[in-house]
């Protein structure tokens, strides 16, 4: 039984750029006896975080230790048996992530990560949902900037509209922030992966469950400039849209026939062609083995961008909603989205899942799904905008 497991929380990955920031903000946000470790392959590199670690907060200096190795199944099968919810940060995940998955799927161990990867999360879906179904493991992707704020951005919008009624939400993301080389290497590793991607999305349409009398669309939409804000809008062919789609399609509250369109939003129009010309050419250019190699050493995994870089970083995500005749407008925004914001939705997802009273839900399920309003009142506490505005 998970009650009688070693740990509440276990962090996979923590000497990784991401991974660190997230046993940081563990260490100051784990409620009294909560039971948490650290966990990864270097058991040095891990006592060095510890050591971190314990100059912020003492109570960190014996934090537990624990082998695992994303390419050891023996020893992610012992690790998933030991906890109660299992956090990871090891990316690619297309290329790292599915050994835990199954892990956890098995052990019935909740799980989250920070996946934005299309083709990885409908793979776990077709190959470990129905095994995580039986067993009684949530497993949560895409828990940090893909996808929290859009899922439980929208979650929140629709709550202030009307109910029964075809709801349409279209969310405009600003930010100013960099990204790290985990980041850059998931990227690179979607892009170069086109076929597959689409071949894993066409899989799992065949085989999942949609709502009956109910209509989920989540269209791309073109280029355009939003009158009403003054900005240039480029559609996102992301991850969020289909996660969102998801969370329509498993709550009722989201009406009959919903659509929800997301764009990328800027000031000027020659940083909007700009952008889409240079996400063009290296998603061509990913094609190419040689240059998909040179691409990889732009930036190396496990760096980001530095404290003082993070702390003048900012997103905002906002969301007009409309149905039943009437618009409401909301917002999700805060800091640095890639690391600091990320490593609290990834971390308050995780004590979520461990301490809250939430709703019964098992399988591949959504942020929205499966924690809702528990999650959003967490990450209000934590500092992160959630509104209407008026």
């Amino acid at each position: 039984m998970t009650s009688e497991r070693s740990y509440d929380v276990v962090l996979l990955g923590a000497t990784g750029f991401a991974g660190e920031l997230t046993a940081e903000y563990l260490a100051g946000a784990v409620p009294p006896g909560c039971r948490w470790a650290l966990a990864g392959r270097n058991e040095n590199k891990l006592a060095d975080v510890r050591k971190r670690l314990s100059e912020r907060n003492p109570a960190c200096a014996d934090l537990p230790l624990l082998h695992a190795d994303s390419t050891d199944e023996a020893s992610l099968r012992k690790l998933a048996e030991s906890t109660r919810v299992l956090i990871t940060t090891v990316g690619p995940y297309v290329q790292y992530g599915e050994p835990l998955v199954a892990a956890c799927a098995a052990a019935g161990t909740d799980y989250v990560d920070l996946t934005g990867e299309p083709e990885f999360v409908d793979r776990m879906y077709l190959r470990h949902h129905e095994t995580a179904v039986r067993n009684g493991a949530r497993i949560v992707h895409a828990c940090g900037f893909d996808s929290i704020p859009y899922d439980l951005g929208v979650y929140h919008t629709v709550r202030q509209l009307p109910a029964e009624r075809p709801v349409t939400i279209t969310g405009q993301v600003r930010t100013n922030a960099s990204f790290s080389g985990g980041t850059y290497a998931s990227v690179l590793t979607a892009l170069s992966r086109p076929r597959q991607m689409a071949d894993a999305a066409k899989q799992r349409r065949r085989v999942e469950t949609r709502p009956e009398n109910r209509r989920i669309h989540t269209p791309l939409g073109s280029p355009r400039r939003d009158h009403g804000s003054g900005m240039w809008l480029a559609p996102m062919p992301t991850l969020d849209p289909r996660i969102v789609a998801r969370s329509a399609a498993a709550l009722p509250e989201y009406g009959p026939d919903f659509t929800y369109r997301q764009y990328a939003a800027v000031k000027r129009l020659p940083v909007l062609v700009g952008g889409i010309a240079g996400l063009g050419a290296l998603g061509l250019l990913a094609q190419i083995p040689p240059a998909r190699r040179a691409l990889a050493t732009v930036r190396a995994p496990g760096t980001g961008p530095a404290e003082q870089d993070r702390a003048k970083s900012w997103f905002s995500v906002r969301f007009t909603g409309e149905a039943g005749g009437q618009q409401v407008q909301t917002e999700f925004a805060g800091g640095d989205p890639g690391y600091d914001e990320t490593a609290k939705m990834l971390a308050e997802s995780a004590l979520c899942l461990a301490f809250d009273d939430l709703p019964s839900t098992a399988g591949q399920v959504t942020a929205a799904t499966a924690m809702g309003s528990a999650l959003l009142e967490r990450l209000r506490t934590a500092g992160l905008t959630i509104r209407t505005l008026p």
